[in-house]
């Protein structure tokens, strides 16, 4: 997929005040710090597909929904999307929100599938 030039720099500032692991670091750190794993690609993507266990928030809404499906801003939440570049930006508003343990997952679900237990 090809994104415009401004929609990949709102990416590139928003991963320089998040924290980002690579998707073959997210067994190992579920495994090392437990948490909740929240898919934020649109309601058809998921129900397409989705990593077991995984609870849906879209990025259309995650600012509206969040602080009642999570009320501890100290809870670890692994946010994924596609590629990791909604989730970047979905993970810089959560830390604007005052989550202080948002972890984005880059390489998203294209990655992820072919690593962990998914459903449908």
């Amino acid at each position: 997929m090809s994104h415009s030039s401004a929609f990949l720099t709102l990416v590139d500032e928003a991963r320089t005040r998040i924290r980002e692991i690579q998707s073959a670091e997210l067994p190992e750190a579920l495994k090392k710090e437990p948490g909740a794993l929240i898919d934020v690609r649109e309601e058809s993507e998921y129900a397409a597909g989705h990593l077991q266990g995984a609870e849906h928030i879209g990025k259309g809404v995650i600012e509206r929904d969040i602080e009642a499906k999570h009320p501890n801003r100290d809870e670890t939440l692994y946010l994924y999307c596609g590629g990791g570049f909604r989730s970047a930006l979905a993970g810089d508003a959560l830390r604007q929100m005052g989550y202080k343990n948002v972890v984005n997952v880059d390489g998203g679900w294209r990655a992820l599938k072919d690593i962990m237990p998914v459903e449908k």
